[in-house]
């Protein structure tokens, strides 16, 4: 069984890839300062320097091999340009000095893998299999069937949080992991392509990350009548679990 660990304390986790360990994040979001004073007129001090410098020391700290990004490496839907291109090309300079990184393409991606294809190694948006049994998708399109001969799928997009209510009627809003075995019909849109009973028996585990950048929102998963962004969410995933960044296991999403 493969394995697909996370690292506690972050939005991150290590996949045991046979030969290879990866560092996997999802949702980046490079440039999002720029984004968001192009899209809303808000200004913000740039955390570039921070985001790329926690991307190294992760690196080193779970000595990967090789950096696997779920998707949305950057912010605005858009060829990368200006200080978005900026601070991507120093964090993937930053990031390749010490590892390959492989880009699974997500719905803010655009023309990033042309921008850089000297510099990354690219999956589609509908999702490969790793090595190992593992397989990664963004999240923001139907994958491929073939990443049900996974034992992990690894996606992202969906940036789950869980909003926490104390006794005294405070709240906070934290970023979470979901956790759980996937509906093989939902996960694929039950397409003609899957084969009836194909992996109804065992289906692998969906592991759905935490967004990597703490600035883009997300979806508050144990609230409800929030709408999910994924196509293939909630309904792949009935029994999820929820787990906060320090390890805590909160149980079934619904009912933090």
């Amino acid at each position: 069984m493969a394995r697909v660990e996370p690292v506690v304390g972050e939005p991150a986790a290590v996949a045991d890839l046979g030969e290879e360990r990866a560092l996997l994040v999802a949702d980046v979001h490079a440039g999002i300062e720029a984004g968001l004073r192009y899209e809303r007129g808000v200004e913000l001090d740039s955390r570039a320097g921070e985001r790329r410098e926690r991307l190294r020391a992760l690196i080193d700290e779970t000595d990967a091999d090789r950096l696997v990004v779920l998707g949305d490496l950057a912010h605005r839907i858009a060829a990368p340009e200006g200080d978005e291109r900026e601070e991507l090309t120093e964090l993937i300079r930053a990031v390749t000095d010490r590892v390959p990184m492989t880009l699974v393409e997500g719905n803010h991606d655009a023309g990033v893998a042309e921008a850089f294809a000297d510099d990354l190694s690219v999956i589609g948006p509908a999702g490969g299999l790793l090595g190992g049994d593992v397989a990664v998708c963004h999240g923001h399109t139907w994958p491929g069937p073939g990443l049900l001969d996974a034992d992990v799928v690894c996606s992202g997009h969906e940036h789950p949080q869980v909003r926490l209510e104390d006794a005294v009627g405070g709240s906070r809003v934290e970023r979470a992991w979901l956790r759980g075995e996937l509906d093989s019909a939902a996960f694929t849109g039950d397409r003609s392509e899957l084969a009836e009973g194909s992996r109804d028996t065992d289906p692998p585990e969906l592991v759905v990350f935490p967004a990597f950048n703490e600035r883009s929102g997300g979806t508050w998963v144990n609230v409800e009548g929030q709408s999910f962004l994924a196509p293939f969410l909630p309904a792949a995933l009935p029994d999820a679990d929820a787990y906060l960044l320090d390890g805590t296991r909160l149980g079934d999403y619904r009912r933090v």
